[in-house]
């Protein structure tokens, strides 16, 4: 019976310090979070940054032309998404890493369900690939680092 109420209160006493921390720990992760958003690298797309930054699907809807001076990756994603999650970390590096090469784009489909209906998104993570005088191409589901790296090398910049 001793036991019952020790185990009890030792239960009470870790739901009190979790609930505690998540408090504290709100500051800190939203303090993160502005860190974070200052230092990134990819950048947030909305339908209208999308229609002057990528291409003009309203007033050009059956031909494909990119407006970017330099080629593209367009993830499209969700917050709850546990693969885009996994992806977002790195499109950053690789955005550091081919900043003077390529622009990494990332549209919430959530917020932007009409832009992610006229590309027909299905499922997320979503990949646009656009290079440069070209048509894009389409990847569906998380790629590993090295497999963007590919990507990135043959498809967008043309290198073997």
């Amino acid at each position: 019976m001793k036991i019952k109420f020790l185990i009890i209160g030792v239960l009470s006493a870790i739901v009190l310090a979790a609930c505690t921390n998540t408090t504290n720990n709100k500051v800190d992760t939203n303090s993160r979070e502005t860190e974070t958003k200052m230092e990134q690298k990819v950048i947030n797309l909305t339908k209208a940054d999308f229609l002057t930054k990528v291409a003009n699907y309203e007033e050009n809807p059956q031909e494909w032309t990119y407006l970017g001076d330099k080629p593209c990756i367009i993830d499209f994603y969700a917050d709850w998404c546990g693969p885009c999650k996994m992806v977002a970390p790195i499109l950053e590096e690789l955005a550091e890493e081919y900043k003077d090469d390529i622009y990494i784009y990332k549209v919430d489909t959530e917020a932007e369900q009409e832009l992610a209906a006229a590309f027909g998104i299905r499922s997320i993570p979503s990949l646009l690939f656009c290079p440069m005088g070209e048509q894009p191409q389409m990847a569906q589901g998380a790629l590993p680092k090295d497999g963007f790296k590919q990507a990135i090398n043959e498809v967008l910049l043309k290198k073997d």
